[in-house]
């Protein structure tokens, strides 16, 4: 485990706004991976084992693989030759001395509460904290980060990396989000405060009636489908009625859609994954998605439909042309598609309403797993 379930460089902001969430978020299940997760930790991977490595070239881990997801060239070219010339920004004479991948936590001042820094540097009086962001949506900000203060003041008390705040002058974070970099420069003072506010936000969230509370921080809350924060204000929106509001509650409304359009995006992925598990969730069902037709022999259909008349511009463009645009051709000439040539595959599953006409997807694989775990 990289990071602690209590607290950790990621969940800082979170934690310190709201400490009731720390409760809400240990009840949910654990949330599965995204391909874009994964190509973040497939970057840290490659960035992180190839600044340990001296005499290694960038080129030699392309084709490195972290679950589905594979380092091509452009995806180095775009990404990590990009971060690493942003490095040599914060360190253009290359005399900074660095660890990457250190575990940090606050030992006994903070019990349990720990986390892993990407970079903790030393450049003549001054420490480095940074952390790579390879994703493109928003721009993060390096003033006054929780997540950067977190790895700081993390990095001050443990062992392995505190050497690097031994007598400075200032701590520099830094975030390298390619194309982008951003810095801000802060003192050693400000880190230690950071370390005693988060102490009391996690000695709040151990309280029965810890403080809830929504704002931009409950952006990647995995608790939000359940927190009553969010639930009441979904609540009240649906209870409103809009002929009778102004411009003014209008655009104050406004300010909220983001954060509700997440929470209802993420209360569909969880009612998803429970379904999927093959729990019951009253009055929903999973059904397959709309099943698109496939050659089940292309070969196969390539020549029947040549044999109906169909030359090979019809047939072809980059690749075989589909069942449906087959048929519009056939239509055309009087003719139908024959069956056997295709076959009906859905792109997957997704949640309806129990009294949706398609019929419920039956879980297989956790049927079997329940009648074989009989067995044994």
């Amino acid at each position: 485990m990289k990071h602690s379930t209590i607290v950790g460089g990621s969940t800082a902001k979170r934690v310190l706004m709201c400490p009731g969430s720390v409760a809400l978020c240990a009840k949910m299940p654990p949330r599965p991976s995204s391909k874009y997760a994964d190509e973040g930790t497939l970057l840290h991977n490659v960035i992180s084992e190839y600044l340990m490595k001296d005499s290694a070239s960038l080129q030699s881990f392309v084709g490195t693989t972290y679950e589905d997801q594979t380092l091509t060239v452009e995806l180095m070219e775009d990404k990590l030759h990009v971060a690493l010339s942003l490095l040599d920004v914060i360190d253009p004479n290359q005399l900074m001395e660095f660890e990457v991948e250190q575990r940090v936590g606050f030992g006994d001042f903070i019990p349990d509460v720990f986390g892993s820094t990407d970079l903790i540097g030393r450049i003549g009086d001054k420490a480095v904290v940074l952390d790579w962001k390879f994703g493109d949506g928003v721009v993060v900000e390096a003033e006054e980060n929780p997540q950067l203060l977190f790895y700081a003041a993390a990095a001050m008390e443990t062992e392995a990396t505190k050497w690097a705040f031994a007598g400075a002058q200032e701590v520099e974070c830094v975030i390298i989000q390619p194309p982008m970099i951003k810095r801000w420069t802060t003192t050693p003072e400000r880190v230690q405060m950071f370390k005693y506010q988060l102490r009391d936000a996690v000695k709040a969230a151990q309280k029965p009636d810890a403080k809830l509370q929504h704002g931009d921080h409950c952006r990647f809350c995995a608790a939000k489908p359940i927190c009553p924060r969010m639930t009441g204000a979904v609540d009240r929106a649906l209870k409103t009625q809009l002929d009778n509001l102004d411009t003014d509650t209008i655009g104050r409304y406004m300010k909220n859609a983001d954060l509700l359009e997440q929470w209802i995006t993420d209360l569909r992925a969880l009612a998803h994954q429970i379904l999927d598990k093959g729990v019951s969730v009253p009055g929903y069902k999973l059904v397959a998605k709309r099943a698109s037709r496939k050659w089940i022999d292309e070969k196969q259909a390539a020549e029947a439909l040549h044999s109906a008349g169909l030359g090979r511009t019809e047939l072809y463009k980059e690749e075989l042309i589909s069942p449906a645009q087959a048929e519009k051709v056939l239509k055309k000439r009087k003719m139908e598609l024959p069956d056997d040539l295709v076959v009906a595959i859905s792109s997957g599953n997704t949640v309806a309403l129990e009294d949706d006409p398609r019929p419920a997807i039956v879980q297989i694989g956790q049927q079997l797993t329940a009648a074989l775990s009989k067995l044994v």
